[in-house]
């Protein structure tokens, strides 16, 4: 069971009704997307929660597999994604998407279009990120080799409202996805004790 600091611990999941909701992880490469919403995955499912992970570079060798770096291509990869995390939205499931988004008005357009949408800022440093680089990937951006990469060659416009901040520098993973969880629980009693009530109302 999961503790959050001035928190009590999280019950698990109750018999009421789950709603869809896409959940997007956003933030440079390295800043721990992909190990988040893996982990915040594992917090669900022990509460009996359908969810979805939907990962950039997984996506990139299939879904998008066509698709290169330049602004035109980028957007269309996000939005090739968030079609995706909409069906999933709407069939119930918790989709857990961990792509980079780096353009503010994409990530809007596609909150708009969702509806049921929660934007995690993944907040490192561009320094920590690069330190975690195991496959070198900022040193090969940094000599030219790799073109249009984020947070070098081409920008990363940083969340302004986003619904969660995780700074992933100096929080664990654990830390930072129960964060995470205890935002989409709240969200979820909320709208199932709507339902009740709404239900409630329409019979008297």
């Amino acid at each position: 069971m999961v503790k959050v600091k001035g928190r009590t611990p999280l019950p698990m999941q109750s018999t009421n009704f789950q709603c869809g909701l896409t959940v997007w992880f956003t933030g440079l490469s390295g800043a721990g997307k992909s190990t988040l919403s893996q982990a915040v995955a594992a917090l669900l499912r022990t509460r009996h929660f359908k969810v979805a992970i939907l990962d950039a570079d997984e996506l990139r060798r299939t879904l998008c597999a066509d698709l290169g770096f330049s602004r035109q291509d980028r957007e269309e990869n996000v939005f090739r994604i968030a079609s995706v995390a909409e069906q999933l939205t709407r069939e119930q499931t918790i989709a857990l998407v961990a792509v980079i988004a780096p353009y503010r008005s994409v990530r809007a357009e596609v909150r708009r279009r969702i509806g049921s949408y929660f934007e995690v800022f993944v907040d490192a440093p561009l320094s920590v990120c690069m330190q975690r680089d195991r496959k070198g990937l900022y040193v090969q951006a940094q000599r030219g080799e790799i073109p249009c990469f984020t947070g070098i060659s081409d920008p990363y416009e940083s969340p302004v409202n986003p619904e969660i901040v995780c700074h992933t520098d100096a929080e664990s993973i654990d830390e930072s996805a129960a964060k995470v969880l205890a935002a989409i629980l709240d969200w979820q009693r909320a709208l199932n004790a709507s339902r009740h009530h709404d239900g409630a109302g329409s019979g008297s």
